[in-house]
């Protein structure tokens, strides 16, 4: 894969990873083995913990991801920082490859790679002065 760039887009119920040239984008769909489950526990309860994050699936997400330089990670929730810690535990090399963790919503992959262009061109504008 000869992209630069990457923007990985997350929840705990799939993963796209978008790795974006000027003229190309190639996406992959990342989904867990189980289905999601509440991971928090409701309060009062016996227990009292969490339920595991599913390590296999940040994995999976990290490998799709290889290939990239420079990788921005966003979504809606937990996931995303779930995924940060996984990579930081995990894989450090890959750590060095995120650029910036952002919080969107749940737009389309076009709107995920509008919004990944748009911020590297202005992380790259900011380098180059």
């Amino acid at each position: 894969m000869s992209h630069y760039h990457a923007v990985v887009w997350l929840d705990h119920n799939e993963a796209h990873i978008m790795h974006i040239s000027p003229e190309d984008v190639e996406t992959s769909v990342v989904k867990p083995a189980t289905p999601h489950r509440n991971l928090q526990r409701k309060r009062g309860s016996v227990s009292g913990s969490r339920q595991p994050e599913d390590q296999h699936f940040y994995h999976e997400v990290v490998e799709a991801m290889s290939g990239a330089k420079e990788v921005l990670i966003v979504g809606p929730g937990q996931a995303k920082l779930e995924l940060i810690k996984h990579i930081h535990a995990h894989d450090p090399k890959v750590a060095d490859q995120v650029v910036g963790v952002e919080t969107v919503d749940h737009p389309s992959d076009a709107q995920v790679v509008a919004f990944a262009r748009k911020y590297f061109a202005a992380k790259d504008r900011m380098l180059s002065q």
